[in-house]
């Protein structure tokens, strides 16, 4: 099993520093951060961040407002279908995608992937359907996977991982992939464990989003991406006690799991240069 760490869309919000911790300028910089892996059943996508659609016709598939209040930056070359030609194979060789969650920064690409089942927990296909309030109905795009023609939905509880809770056994899927229920952002947001041979890699979605709350005792965070956060939630309990969970295991296992969330630069970065990963490096500050 081969792990390629991909961004598949750039987010610049106005805030700088402010929001991603690093940015000298007015704008912050965050990425999508997913992952593509390389196994016996074919190709497995964790998350797609936005798909070509999304690229080509933004004002149709995505709200007006997370366009603007993200700054997303709409080019091709980020898209999961992109850098997996770059790579060498084609849209038919992603038989499986994993979704930590619906947001519409993560399942843009859905649809670019036509031969795909699509994994994700029964309680997040069940919240995107109701899609109650301002927030909830410009996250989910419900345009953004209605041609999927797959789906697999689980519920949550399981086998114990760590001090997690874990649905294992994904249909069609290498038993080294297991979801990990972990609400709060969303009803149904889960984070993807991943077994390697070096030990476990855990995509932590959107349970946090900064680099420093998790790997120290006390929770540190930009301003920008706290109020995010806090504007996201759909459970601040459940998020926050998830964000803890989290915080403990970073510290009693860091030899046994590495985890990573979705839009911190600098932890895609680190993983990108670790992996030595075989994409081209793009021109943006997110890599170089």
């Amino acid at each position: 099993m081969h792990i390629h760490h991909l961004n598949c869309g750039c987010m610049c919000p106005i805030g700088g520093a402010l929001f991603d911790g690093f940015s000298r300028g007015l704008v912050a910089h965050l990425v999508c951060h997913c992952l593509l892996i390389e196994t016996e059943q074919g190709l497995v996508l964790i998350d797609t961040g936005f798909g070509q659609r999304d690229i080509q016709a933004p004002s149709s598939r995505l709200s007006q407002f997370f366009i603007y209040f993200n700054g997303i930056q709409f080019e091709q070359k980020y898209t999961a279908l992109a850098q997996i030609e770059q790579l060498g194979y084609s849209k038919h060789d992603v038989r499986h995608i994993v979704l930590t969650h619906l947001d519409f920064d993560h399942a843009g690409g859905l649809e670019d992937f036509p031969e795909a089942t699509v994994h994700v927990m029964q309680a997040e296909m069940e919240a995107a359907q109701q899609r109650r309030g301002f927030i909830q109905s410009r996250r989910y795009r419900q345009s953004q996977w209605d041609e999927v023609k797959r789906w697999k939905f689980y519920e949550a509880g399981g086998e114990p991982w760590f001090d997690f809770k874990a649905v294992r056994n994904l249909e069609g899927l290498p038993p080294e992939i297991l979801l990990i229920p972990l609400a709060g952002h969303t009803q149904g947001h889960a984070g993807i464990a991943i077994q390697t041979s070096e030990g476990w890699l855990l995509h932590a979605g959107d349970a946090y989003f900064y680099r420093h709350e998790v790997g120290s005792a006390q929770r540190h965070c930009t301003p920008g991406l706290r109020a995010y956060q806090w504007m996201m939630e759909v459970d601040r309990k459940a998020r926050l006690d998830n964000q803890q969970k989290l915080r403990a295991l970073s510290l009693a296992h860091s030899t046994d799991v590495q985890l990573f969330c979705s839009h911190d630069a600098i932890e895609f970065k680190t993983f990108v240069e670790q992996n030595n990963s075989q994409l081209p490096k793009h021109d943006s500050p997110f890599v170089n």
